[in-house]
């Protein structure tokens, strides 16, 4: 018996039935809303102080008017009235300066961001619970010091990471945007800025613009890498593409982390009848934000104009066999070794199937050592020898 239904209470004279089960799943899934709903809230208003508290830094000029150790002032004088509040360290008060000072010249951006997001629900979610505000809100507007309703959507943990390791607004926004939509963690967040997402990700080639519908072809060509880093995988030298499809479905976590959410796995070496003979894909994926199959063809060799016509092969045949009609067009994904851009433009044009091009880096080759005796088989060796003189 599972741990939850040990803890359920059964009243002899109440007849439960198929509609009560339906009624208190209701009840549960709007008490999770709620819940959710809350912590979004508490979350909201929290930033809001930490936004206030760094505009009132900057904009009444705080280390001029009261002395250089005023943050650290503030920072005593908040825990003594708050003791039982965490987060008025003194680093952390100075957190909230650096992200005043960060996003407050560039709210048009971080609105901009809000158009985008109009459709999701997290954004829609905030709006609601915003509405009771609206007249607090339009203070803060009137004062130059309104939160941009972007930045209520990523905890304050992700607001630190992003504002200390991003270079650019530009940098931030997209961080924000990715946390937003693929519900980051603060570690996924930070593996992703380590591998420097923000200029990799969308740089596959791609014939998307031509092949694809707006707006598939925009949410397709995001998801696509230049290069994929694969330093999770250490193979033999010299290794084959099969050695490389084996390692990559025994790391398929780290794989799917690397190509990015919405990815789920269909499965290996897929096959497909053709007539009388079988076809095997090497690597299926269904892209759930896409609504579409993505074949991935993976090469461990430098790319080859001769590799596109295989995968457009491949592509027909999943449009033709698997898709079915409520289903976006199939997209193919060649992954090899390395790429020259030119090449690959010229391969890649006229093909009627949407297809992109990637490379791969960093993997761990097996350093190979010589079968050489160690010292002491050495030594046994030569003693042996010797054994063997004074016999004769």
């Amino acid at each position: 018996m599972k741990e939850y239904e040990k803890k359920v209470v059964r009243i002899h004279d109440v007849d439960v039935d198929k509609e009560y089960v339906k009624w208190i799943n209701e009840i549960k899934a709007r008490y999770r809303s709620s819940q959710i709903k809350a912590a979004i809230r508490i979350n909201s208003e929290q930033l809001r102080f930490n936004w206030m508290l760094g505009r009132d830094l900057v904009l009444r000029k705080a280390e001029e008017k009261w002395g250089s150790g005023i943050v650290e002032q503030v920072s005593l004088d908040l825990q003594a009235a708050f003791p039982e509040s965490k987060g008025f360290g003194a680093a952390n008060i100075w957190r909230m300066k650096q992200w005043y000072r960060f996003f407050s010249p560039e709210k048009e951006k971080l609105q901009q961001v809000v158009g985008e997001l109009q459709g999701g629900k997290l954004a829609q979610l905030v709006r609601e619970l915003q509405q009771p505000e609206k007249q607090h809100n339009i203070k803060h507007h009137q004062l130059g010091g309104e939160l941009p309703e972007v930045l209520s959507l990523v905890p304050w943990g992700h607001h630190i990471i992003i504002i200390t390791r991003c270079q650019s607004i530009e940098e931030a926004i997209f961080y924000i945007k990715r946390t937003i939509s693929d519900g980051w963690s603060r570690s996924t967040l930070i593996n992703c800025i380590k591998s420097d997402l923000y200029h990799t990700s969308g740089g596959a080639i791609t014939n998307f613009a031509d092949q694809l519908p707006y707006p598939q072809r925009e949410l397709a060509q995001a998801i696509t890498k230049e290069t994929y880093d694969f330093g999770f995988l250490t193979l033999k030298e010299g290794y084959k593409e099969e050695s490389l499809e084996t390692e990559l479905e025994k790391h398929l976590t780290r794989f799917l982390l690397e190509l990015g959410s919405g990815f789920a796995y269909m499965g290996r070496q897929k096959q497909i009848v053709v007539g009388d003979k079988t076809r095997k894909l090497d690597m299926l994926f269904f892209h759930i934000n896409l609504n579409c199959y993505i074949v991935v063809e993976l090469k461990a060799v430098p790319f080859q104009p001769e590799f596109t016509g295989k995968l457009n092969y491949y592509v027909n045949l999943v449009d033709d066999l698997i898709k079915t009609p409520a289903q976006n067009p199939t997209i193919g994904l060649l992954i090899c070794s390395d790429k020259e851009s030119t090449e690959v433009q010229y391969a890649i044009k006229g093909i009627q199937t949407p297809i992109g091009v990637s490379s791969f880096e960093n993997v761990h080759i097996k350093e190979i050592q010589e079968q050489l005796p160690t010292v002491e088989e050495l030594r046994e060796r030569i003693r042996q020898i010797e054994e063997d003189m004074h016999r004769e």
